[in-house]
C-alpha cells in the first residue's frame, strides 16, 4: 500500500474519527501558525475565493485552494484522480473558456472542524451559463498547512441531467 497516496483518504477518515471520539487529540507534527481568524471563517474565505476567481475566468487562481501535491484527490462519477496538476488538467480540459465556466456559486454550506488541522465542508454548487445550469454536490476535505487552510480531498458530484436547467 502506498502510504503517502493515502494520507490525504487517512486525514478525511481520522477527521472522522476524532469528530465522533469525545475527548480525543492529536499530536501536530509540523508548526501551524497562529491565525485570527477561526477555522470556519478561513475556511469560507478559500471558498469565497475560489467562487471570486472561478467567477472572473481564473481558473489557476481557483486550484489556489487545493494542497500544490501530488497526492490531492478528485473524486467523481469519474473516478479518483490523483494530483494537482491532473486536477488542474480536468479543470481546463472541461473549462476551456470563460463561456464554458459560467458564473459559480455555492450554497447550503457546512463547515465541520474536527481538530486543529482537519475539516470538512458540504454544500451545492451550481454554474449558471447560458444553455444549462449543472449543479450538484460537494464534500472537502481540508487540512491546515502554514499556508493556510487547503483541499485535500474534492468530492464533487453533479445531479442527473434530467434534474439540471437548460434554456434554449
Amino acid at each position: 500500500m502506498n502510504f503517502k497516496r493515502m494520507r490525504p483518504v487517512l486525514w478525511g477518515f481520522l477527521a472522522i474519527l476524532l469528530a465522533i471520539t469525545p475527548g480525543s487529540s492529536i499530536a501536530i507534527s509540523e508548526p501551524i501558525p497562529a491565525v485570527d481568524q477561526s477555522p470556519e471563517l478561513s475556511i469560507r474565505n478559500v471558498l469565497e475565493a475560489q467562487t471570486d476567481t472561478w467567477n472572473r475566468g481564473d481558473i489557476d487562481g481557483f486550484m489556489a485552494g487545493y494542497w500544490k501535491s501530488s497526492q490531492t484527490e478528485f473524486v467523481s462519477a469519474d473516478g479518483v484522480s490523483h494530483g494537482w496538476q491532473t486536477l488542474l488538467d480536468r479543470y481546463r480540459k472541461h473549462y476551456p473558456d470563460r463561456k464554458a465556466m459560467g458564473h459559480l456559486t455555492f450554497s447550503k454550506l457546512e463547515i465541520h472542524v474536527v481538530c486543529g488541522d482537519a475539516a470538512f465542508a458540504t454544500g451545492q454548487y451550481q454554474l449558471e451559463r447560458e444553455r444549462d445550469k449543472p449543479a450538484g454536490v460537494f464534500t472537502l476535505n481540508f487540512q491546515r498547512f502554514p499556508d493556510g487552510w487547503k483541499i485535500v480531498v474534492d468530492h464533487t458530484t453533479a445531479f442527473p441531467s434530467d434534474r439540471l436547467v437548460t434554456t434554449h
